[in-house]
């Protein structure tokens, strides 16, 4: 499903990376359809979805009974230093679990829509873009690679913060790091969903662009163009724009949910580096360390979900400008001209944006607000709290 063409390396691995994404949610409950090769439909499976539900429910349960996090030395001292970081801890794991359990249910919930964009995306691909190499598209490949490094990173991540503090390594513990993988590998892989989606979404409104820019030059070379060419190639982009927006609100809190979670567990990382390494004049040591990777990993994620959102709209904007080059060519036919005012005309009314909540489009600038936001929120958090310090 979904493999892009190509025969070099670099698609291999890619292909590699969709096929481990797709396995890998099969095998956690977070991708509860089943596949019919002979008429390449999704169908939703409530076997699969029963399945999900039992097993993450499972790994929650797990995590929650056997949770040693806060028994560590390094937070036991943190905590016995300042009695607010311990709250603070607290709520955030509580966050944690809600959002697992948001994002699972939701799109346990939504999954009749997730299958219907699923089947739709495919139809274009064998109907529309199959003979369309992906070979010159290289940020489609590099955006898929970067999503499954960016999962395996995450998971190297935890597993050095919670070996790193760990003070021994009982049986609950090993039971509680194992259900916490498991769990955050679904959640992970849930949110790449996502992520994928887009990049397809993205690819797709890239070839469109490139099949205009070939229609440019065959006009600008004296050669004829039929105008039922421009039509189809805009219903194809409407197509892919309604997509976008189904798939945006299907997806939308899950995604606010992930964002937040991550900005908010570096903005307590931070501030548990300041009171160990400042109030309690421990100085730079390995618990520093695992802290900090821990802070990077998550801003490498963080910027991956609003760097591949802010792709496709860009993307969705050289699509106007591509149009402009037609003004260029003199003597169009009438109906050609038509078809392609009717194109500019839709794309000056309809962006390729992703709206979540109703709130914020995910984008660049909005990025940078986040993270600002976030600088903010920890001195704030550092001025209440600084006699404590």
């Amino acid at each position: 499903m979904f493999r892009p063409s190509g025969s070099g390396f670099r698609q291999k691995l890619t292909g590699l990376t969709l096929k481990g994404v797709l396995y890998g949610s099969w095998i956690l409950g977070v991708f509860p359809f089943t596949y019919d090769s002979w008429t390449r439909r999704l169908h939703r499976s409530k076997w699969l979805i029963a399945y999900g539900l039992v097993l993450n429910a499972g790994f929650i349960l797990l995590v929650v009974t056997n949770d040693t996090e806060s028994e560590t030395p390094m937070k036991m001292e943190v905590f016995h230093r300042n009695a607010l970081a311990e709250q603070i801890n607290g709520i955030h794991d509580l966050q944690c679990l809600s959002m697992v359990s948001m994002m699972l249910l939701r799109g346990f919930w939504k999954s009749g829509h997730i299958e219907k964009i699923l089947n739709e995306l495919q139809d274009l691909q064998y109907r529309h873009f199959r003979h369309y190499s992906s070979e010159e598209c290289r940020s489609f490949d590099g955006f898929v690679l970067y999503k499954g490094a960016s999962v395996v990173l995450e998971l190297i991540s935890m597993l050095v913060l919670e070996l790193g503090m760990s003070p021994n390594f009982s049986i609950q513990f090993f039971i509680g790091l194992t259900s916490l993988c498991f769990m955050m590998t679904a959640v992970l892989l849930a949110a790449s969903q996502f992520h994928l989606a887009v990049v397809f979404i993205y690819r797709y409104v890239w070839t469109v662009n490139r099949e205009l820019l070939r229609l440019v030059n065959q006009l600008a070379n004296g050669e004829t163009v039929e105008s039922e060419r421009i039509d189809n190639l805009l219903n194809l982009y409407h197509h892919l724009l309604e997509l976008s927006n189904r798939l945006a609100s299907i997806y939308d809190y899950q995604m606010v949910l992930v964002m937040a979670t991550f900005l908010i567990a570096n903005i307590l990382a931070i501030y548990f580096f300041i009171i160990y390494t400042i109030s309690l004049n421990n100085g730079l040591d390995f618990n520093v360390v695992i802290f900090l990777q821990a802070v990077v990993t998550n801003i490498f994620d963080f910027w991956l979900n609003i760097e591949v959102c802010d792709l496709a709209e860009r993307t969705g904007r050289q699509t106007s400008s591509i149009l402009k080059l037609f003004n260029n060519i003199e003597h169009l036919d009438k109906k050609l001209e038509r078809s392609i005012s009717d194109f500019a005309l839709f794309c000056s009314h309809r962006r390729l944006r992703f709206h979540h909540c109703g709130l914020f489009y995910v984008n660049y600038e909005m990025g940078f607000r986040m993270a600002i936001t976030s600088f903010l929120y920890l001195l704030f958090l550092l001025q209440f709290d600084f006699w404590n310090l």
